[in-house]
């Protein structure tokens, strides 16, 4: 069995934090959002190998991220793009570096930004008791917040049903960029694109096999985060941290107030401020500051601020609210 973790996306709506920068290289608590996914398939070993697939702007930083990692998996798989409207989608780009890695056995598929309570062994075990293929499924909790997934209706664990982003959701379980196709459904991928199948969402591809053969779905609780909005990367923040905080060793806090769910990164000055339920990045420095539901870049500069819900690109200098 191999695995593909998707990681070629360009996280417009986390600009600036993510403009020179995988989001996937995003920290939550002491590790990142993708190292939690090479972890746990690096522990099983029915995953032979592991396709960071992943695009031209972002390979370097890809390939010295794997070479400091502990992970002997993963190989890097680059999609020719180097902007977002250069993209092929993912589906387009699943199929590229299939036939690009001569890929003929079962795959897993999970999407970098996927912070999932569960091992990815389990889904694994879930999707080796049948020849179907399987989707990882989560209850949103929200009708609104459904709209913008495929929505999966169930009997028993077989999805007798798949929406892709519907307007009027009749249940909030979705699935979550986390699928296991057999070897003869990884081939399947060539025919649905040539049918004019859309090669932007994943969701599409399920949808169009359900309606050709049994797909079943592996529901979990606990938690999933799909790390697209500073929003989204601060709440995986604050459920990894469960209202601690992480302040580096050699980060510098005077008369500072660390509230829940922070994480100070190392370098980062701290000084008559307070801080809470944000992530301050390496080397920045905090004067006389009240941040609250941020995230402040590596070499920022904030004296006297007032912040809730800012994003700081790097290298900023905001002074006495200028």
């Amino acid at each position: 069995m191999k695995a593909v973790v998707l990681a070629g996306g360009y996280a417009t709506r986390l600009w600036p934090i993510t403009k020179d920068r995988p989001k996937m290289f995003l920290p939550v608590g002491d590790t990142t959002v993708i190292d939690r996914i090479f972890a746990d398939l690096e522990d099983d070993d029915r995953i032979e190998e592991v396709y960071v697939s992943t695009n031209e702007r972002f390979a370097d930083d890809f390939r010295e991220h794997l070479a400091d990692s502990p992970f002997d998996k993963p190989t890097l798989s680059v999609e020719d793009t180097t902007g977002e409207d250069e993209k092929f989608g993912v589906m387009g780009a699943l199929a590229q570096l299939v036939d690009r890695e001569d890929v003929d056995d079962d795959l897993v598929v999970v999407a970098g930004d996927n912070l999932i309570s569960f091992d990815v062994s389990e889904f694994v075990d879930f999707f080796a008791e049948s020849d179907d293929p399987a989707i990882a499924a989560y209850d949103v909790g929200s009708y609104e917040r459904a709209k913008s997934y495929g929505l999966v209706e169930l009997e028993g664990d077989e999805v007798i049903d798949f929406q892709e982003k519907p307007e009027d959701p009749n249940s909030t379980l979705v699935s979550i960029a986390c699928y296991a196709y057999p070897r003869e459904v990884v081939g399947d991928i060539d025919t649905y694109l040539a049918e004019d199948g859309n090669p932007d969402e994943p969701g599409w591809f399920v949808q169009w096999l359900q309606e050709r053969q049994s797909v079943r779905a592996y529901t979990f609780e606990g938690a999933w985060f799909d790390i697209g909005t500073p929003e989204s990367y601060l709440d995986a923040v604050a459920w990894m941290l469960d209202g601690d905080s992480i302040v580096a060793d050699d980060a510098v806090v005077e008369n500072t107030t660390i509230g829940d769910n922070v994480h100070v990164l190392p370098g980062a000055e701290l000084v008559n401020s307070t801080v809470d339920n944000s992530v301050i990045f390496p080397n920045a420095t905090l004067r006389d500051c009240d941040v609250r539901n941020s995230i402040i870049d590596e070499d920022t500069v904030l004296e006297s601020i007032d912040f809730s819900g800012a994003l700081v690109g790097a290298h900023t200098t905001i002074e006495n609210g200028s």
